[in-house]
């Protein structure tokens, strides 16, 4: 199977290629529907059931299991390669307790609104993009359940289609890596468009 990866997508090696579960799936977007069928009954799971903490590692893992458990098995995975976006594959699970800890207590000592915590969150978690795939996915699906594990609205996320080349999914990389710089202005603009 030939994949074709739109702006900002991680390429997968052929070790993740083989992790592929279905045998059926000869095209791109055949993989895209399978894989966003599987997303689909994880955000119901996410958001229609009472989770007691959700700023683990554990929970990231299980959330990211439940995305991809149908398709891929390392879902719920930390990649053990690096990637063309990322930090160090051996330091995710630091990198990963220190941003679980920073929203922990920005959240309790109230240091930015909770938009701008959603959203440094976001950034900061497709920044260690801790997974093979998926990463962009499973952070949009953890930002917004912060924001609703605190009484407030999920982000609209510029209203379209993210995983697809289009205008919308350029702007979300654009406004990353702006973030990437330490401006987050486009960034908290985009995810209430």
């Amino acid at each position: 199977m030939k994949f074709d990866y739109p702006i900002g997508a991680t390429p997968l090696d052929p070790d993740e290629i083989a992790g592929l579960i279905p045998t059926h799936i000869t095209a791109q977007a055949q993989l895209n529907e399978w894989e966003q069928v599987n997303i689909i009954k994880a955000e119901t799971w996410l958001f229609t059931t009472k989770h007691s903490t959700i700023l683990t590692t554990a929970f990231l893992q299980r959330l990211h299991k439940k995305m991809f458990d149908q398709t891929w098995r390392w879902a719920g995975k930390f990649r053990q390669t690096d990637k063309n976006i990322g930090i160090n594959w051996m330091a995710i699970p630091i990198q990963l307790k220190d941003l679980l800890d920073d929203v922990r207590y920005q959240i309790a000592q109230k240091s930015y609104s909770l938009d701008e915590i959603a959203t440094r969150f976001h950034h900061r978690l497709v920044l260690v993009h801790p997974f093979a795939n998926g990463n962009g996915r499973h952070a949009r699906l953890m930002t917004d359940i912060l924001l609703t594990s605190n009484q407030h609205a999920r982000f609209t996320w510029g209203r379209n289609n993210l995983s697809s080349k289009n205008e919308t999914r350029e702007r979300y990389i654009k406004s990353l890596r702006a973030a990437d710089q330490y401006n987050y202005s486009e960034l908290l603009e985009f995810v209430r468009l």
